[in-house]
């Protein structure tokens, strides 16, 4: 049994194991049980099959210093993407990468970036349990099924300059911002991941960076020419690389070598596609300036003409505190006042945030994980199970929450904008005005994570030296 088990076991004791299980046990106490006393458990957990309470399904990918698997969290029976380190292979630098890349995920919170439930540590590993996007990489998705049209890339660059803007209002930059770190949840919903290059801005918005990396076509000029750099410019520019290959389905800098690459980009040597419309060239020409006082910032980008009709996902407020932890006192605010109530960020006729975290519990209640053992989890976050398995369950509600919501939202709309006739149009379910092709897209071309391994094309993160 691995020590990260045994950890999370053995507080919480009100719902611990016992030397047999009986007829009353809850599904938490059964599921310790097996994983303690069943052979064919703990087979698997020897065979590498299954840590803490999720059993593996399969491969996701390859990164530079890990692989990722999917998972399923056997207790609620969700799926999740477990990035898996090998600790003899980590030197200083990815230890520190590591870390880095937790703290990052546990500081931050928004619909189109990649949730940190749990960190797991064995005797010979460090697992990573994230949310799962099951549609694969944007890169895959471009690379099998072509360009996007500009409508259909508009839908998606928005919700990318929504995460980024967030993190950066947060002094935090990404620093591998490509079209491999973008990930579909579902057809029409993407996230942002794989923070291991990212760093937080301890001295301000005006402090500069010294270590050099990222993926070297998606690498800002100055990267190549000083010797630091602000942390926001050089995100921008990723995200005009970005939108570029979106738009085009090729990169704006292509060498055979990372020397003449260099070239290429401190040059601003790319060709502009003849497609593209007059406000998408206007917007990708002002974020790729070779000046970093140049570019376009994160509002200009949002406030350009070629981004002015779109919905820009909103950041969560204060009183989302409790998608990373849960709120100790929420049996005192269950007392409340309405008044006091209404103040939960309660939005477009949706649950308010007290309403989630109450349901989640009371989910959590009925797994066999209680209110004290949730008070005794808190201070160990994400390495504990208890704290894992609590906020996959938020998660999972405040989804549900997101669609209903959000098709009001999208019937209303289409009601306003109903045809003569007087019927309406059919509505998105996601929270966002997406083009039906779009739609069709996702469906048809949704591929496996590991699609395209080894693709003469594919980019590659690296520290660029």
């Amino acid at each position: 049994m691995d020590a990260a088990l045994s950890r999370a076991t053995t507080s919480g004791s009100a719902a611990g194991t016992s030397e047999s299980v009986g007829v009353g046990a809850t599904p938490y106490q059964k599921l310790l049980y097996a994983l303690h006393n069943d052979q064919r458990f703990v087979n698997e957990v020897s065979l590498g099959r299954r840590v803490g309470f999720y059993r593996f399904r399969g491969d996701l990918g390859t990164g530079n210093f890990s692989h990722v698997k999917m998972a399923v969290h056997q207790l609620c029976k969700e799926r999740v993407a477990i990035k898996i380190l090998d600790k003899s292979k980590l030197d200083q630098k990815t230890r520190h990468m590591l870390t880095r890349e937790i703290l990052t995920m546990e500081a931050i919170h928004h619909p189109n970036i990649i949730r940190l439930y749990e960190v797991l540590e064995t005797y010979s590993r460090i697992h990573l349990v994230l949310e799962y996007a099951g549609g694969g990489e944007l890169f895959n998705k471009i690379t099998s099924a072509g360009r996007f049209t500009e409508s259909e890339a508009r839908s998606i660059f928005s919700q990318i300059t929504s995460a980024v803007k967030y993190m950066h209002g947060k002094k935090i930059i990404h620093r591998d911002i490509k079209a491999e770190n973008v990930f579909f949840s579902t057809p029409t919903l993407v996230k942002l991941g794989d923070f291991g290059f990212s760093t937080e801005l301890n001295s301000g918005y005006d402090q500069h960076l010294t270590t050099f990396c990222g993926s070297p076509p998606y690498a800002a000029p100055e990267l190549f020419c000083d010797d630091s750099y602000l942390g926001a410019p050089v995100d921008i520019w990723a995200l005009g690389v970005l939108l570029y290959f979106m738009v085009s389905g090729q990169m704006p800098f292509k060498a055979q070598t990372v020397a003449s690459l260099k070239k290429y980009i401190i040059d601003g040597n790319y060709t502009m596609p003849s497609h593209l419309s007059e406000p998408c060239k206007i917007l990708i020409g002002g974020i790729l300036k070779r000046a970093p006082s140049d570019r376009l910032t994160m509002m200009d980008i949002q406030n350009s003409d070629w981004l002015k009709d779109c919905h820009f996902p909103s950041s969560p407020g204060p009183g989302e505190k409790y998608s990373l932890l849960p709120t100790v006192l929420l049996e005192e605010k269950l007392h409340t006042s309405k008044s006091e109530n209404d103040l939960s960020d309660k939005t477009n006729n949706g649950p308010s945030a007290l309403d989630i975290e109450r349901k989640a519990r009371n989910y959590l209640h009925e797994l066999g994980i209680t209110e004290n053992m949730l008070v005794e989890h808190v201070e160990r976050g994400a390495k504990s199970a208890v704290i894992g398995t609590y906020r996959i369950i938020v998660h999972r509600f405040q989804r549900q929450a997101t669609v209903t919501c959000a098709t009001m939202y999208d019937a209303s709309r289409s009601c306003e904008s109903a045809d003569s006739s007087g019927t309406c149009q059919s509505a998105s379910s996601s929270g966002y005005n997406f083009p039906l092709s779009l739609r069709r897209r996702s469906k048809s071309a949704a591929v496996k994570s590991n699609y395209m391994k080894g693709h003469k094309n594919r980019s590659r993160t690296c520290i660029i030296l």
